[in-house]
């Protein structure tokens, strides 16, 4: 470089000719003329591609794979060395790998899709799913990642649940919107099977009914990305990858999703204090300007569920998501719908709550409620010791106690007595008014005074829920006020009230 300035200075400032440089430097004279040209030496520039003797003739087999490729399983394309080998043993190919590879990766790089740049107005939102791992009580597991990202402001809202399903799209929402204060005019979506029902067309689309009812209550506008064409979504999609090495690098040991959710939200509202890259405010500042423009929460709570119906089987068992969960006995046989959230699932016959079991996301899994069972045991007492159901209930000392007395006090029907005692359990929550421990006290309270019966431990329950008589109150009684009572005179009787007995 030293020497080509030191040429073109001397020539075109005129201090020597052309002639003169080319005798002292020693240059061919296009030399020279390519020098006096170029600020800077152009370096080696080829008029037309190499040929590819070896390859020219195999590239309209090599364009033919890939663009069959196309229309193949994305996980079961070619690569270049499966190229390279067919073409070895297919049609007698003698050239190298490298050439190969190089025409492949020119072929796909003519045609890799360019994106056009989206602008995006204040009220747009997008949503998506992801994936992470993380250590909950010890144990690695997969965990479902819902994220809502503004694209005009960059907030971003991500929340983790343990299976990517209705009741967690729902449940995204739901938090989302009430940690944003409002509900976003617009979002966009993949065409996820939670969603969409059925594609009719380019942009038409047949939702579910479980998202109509989303929609039907929050107000939002939605928005459909064309099929593989995620793009359209860019941000979200971002947001995902962002996310996982942000939020979850190291790995998270936690004991429950809502610990992880917590650290989440807060890790988000840190994020909102930073500057968006390409505008002078920060996130929080552009959030509130877009807010403004956002639909009002809905003054009623919306619950986020899925509804589906099942059977009862012979054993007083429904079967959701592989999981079974115990119903009274006598439902056995019965249609039974089944309201799953992401904490509980509540089992209704004929718009009445038979039972309520907390939701697991194990597979294959067992739940029973033993107050179920107790029916069927009255009639059937000798099951009573080989009952699965009762298998784990720990029931105080008390209980134990009670068992044994009404055993030997009556031989041929305690057992059947103790079981009508635990029934009362049943009833007593069917009335919201009491639990085990009250009935607990009452059974202990009964083996003190040597009351077994069910009966009088009935009686004992409902007298420790009595409260004593308070003082009337006048306040916002005027006309009472204004009634005056003479006290009355013990010695004479004088004013004194009779009640006839």
């Amino acid at each position: 470089m030293e020497l080509w300035t030191e040429i073109r200075r001397r020539v075109l400032t005129e201090e020597i000719s052309k002639r003169q440089a080319c005798r002292e430097y020693d240059l061919h004279w296009q030399t020279l003329i390519k020098i006096l040209e170029y600020p800077d030496p152009p370096g080696y520039r080829i008029s037309q591609p190499r040929a590819k003797r070896k390859l020219d003739e195999y590239l309209p087999i090599v364009h033919q794979i890939l663009k069959e490729d196309t229309q193949a399983p994305r996980k079961q394309r070619h690569t270049a060395t499966r190229i390279w080998q067919r073409l070895q043993q297919e049609h007698g190919f003698e050239g190298g790998y490298t050439i190969v590879r190089e025409a492949v990766q020119q072929y796909k790089q003519v045609r890799q899709e360019v994106f056009l740049p989206l602008k995006h107005d204040p009220g747009e939102a997008q949503v998506d799913f992801g994936e992470a791992k993380i250590v909950l009580q010890g144990k690695q597991v997969s965990v479902s990642l819902f994220a809502m990202s503004l694209p005009y402001s960059g907030v971003f809202y991500i929340q983790a649940f343990p299976k990517e399903n209705t009741e967690a799209f729902l449940e995204g929402h739901r938090r989302a919107f009430e940690f944003f204060g409002g509900v976003p005019k617009r979002i966009s979506y993949d065409n996820l099977k939670i969603a969409v029902a059925q594609i009719t067309g380019s942009r038409e689309r047949k939702t579910t009914k479980e998202f109509l009812r989303l929609q039907s209550h929050y107000l939002f506008q939605e928005h459909f990305c064309l099929v593989r064409r995620p793009n359209e979504k860019g941000q979200v999609e971002r947001l995902i990858g962002f996310a996982r090495k942000q939020f979850f690098v190291p790995v998270p040991q936690i004991n429950s999703l809502e610990e992880l959710n917590q650290q989440l939200e807060q890790q988000v509202l840190e994020f909102q204090k930073k500057r968006t890259k390409d505008k002078q405010q920060t996130k929080q500042e552009l959030f509130e300007e877009e807010r403004k423009q956002w639909l009002p929460l809905p003054t009623r709570s919306f619950e986020a569920r899925r509804l589906t119906t099942v059977h009862a089987d012979t054993q007083a068992l429904i079967c959701f998501e592989t999981n079974r969960y115990s119903v009274p006995v006598e439902y056995a046989h019965r249609q039974i719908t089944v309201i799953a959230t992401i904490e509980e699932v509540r089992l209704i016959y004929e718009n009445k709550l038979i039972a309520r079991h907390r939701r697991s996301w194990e597979r294959e899994q067992y739940f029973f409620e033993p107050v179920h069972y107790l029916a069927l045991l009255e009639r059937k007492p000798g099951g009573f010791d080989y009952a699965k159901p009762l298998k784990d209930w720990e029931l105080p000392e008390c209980f134990a106690i009670l068992r044994r007395r009404l055993e030997r006090n009556w031989p041929d029907t305690g057992t059947r007595e103790f079981i009508r005692v635990l029934r009362l359990l049943r009833l007593l929550r069917l009335l919201e008014k009491h639990s085990l421990k009250e009935l607990t006290k009452a059974v202990e309270y009964g083996l003190t005074i040597g009351t077994l019966e069910v009966d009088a431990i009935r009686v004992l329950v409902e007298y420790q829920k009595e409260q004593p008589t308070q003082l009337f109150c006048l306040d916002g009684r005027p006309h009472l006020k204004q009634v005056a009572v003479q006290p009355t005179d013990v010695q004479t009787g004088k004013n004194a009230i009779y009640f006839l007995l």
